[in-house]
């Protein structure tokens, strides 16, 4: 009400009416302001209150989020855990069997080998005679050509 009595007093020389009307204007005005000050200030902390829910349920659902997050994680590394051990078992039924075919291979290796030398042993005299009865022998003879 300050403004609306010092506008009456300076437009007073205009006349009473015109310069009451300006100051009840002011008046009106200043009251609007207040009221729209005060709506403000209401329509303030209710938005404040509201952000606070917001915040609340955003804060629940994140939680929510991070708990499914976890579980889904958890079934991940069991299913890995699943995975790795399945491998490893189908490496050991590899390997096993790479053992048994390696055995079966060298095995085998081993009794040509066997089977070689026993044979050079047996024949190991005869062997040595046609080596003797070839450095005796004219190898020239076997190689030109006689037309």
């Amino acid at each position: 009400m300050g403004y609306a009595l010092k506008i009456y007093e300076a437009f007073q020389d205009l006349g009473k009416d015109k310069a009451a009307i300006l100051a009840e204007f002011v008046e009106y005005m200043e009251s609007k302001k207040a009221a729209t000050t005060e709506e403000l200030k209401e329509t303030e902390l209710r938005l404040q209150k509201e952000i606070e829910v917001a915040k609340l349920e955003l804060t629940k659902h994140i939680e929510k989020v991070k708990e499914e997050f976890k579980k889904e994680v958890e079934k991940v590394k069991l299913e890995i855990e699943k995975i790795r051990a399945e491998f490893s078992e189908r490496v050991e039924k590899i390997r096993a069997e790479l053992v048994k075919w390696m055995f079966a291979f060298w095995t085998g290796q081993l009794i040509a080998l066997i089977g070689i030398l026993k044979w050079f042993y047996i024949n190991k005299f005869e062997i040595i005679t046609e080596v003797e009865d070839v450095k005796d022998k004219d190898w020239r003879k076997f190689f030109s050509y006689s037309s």
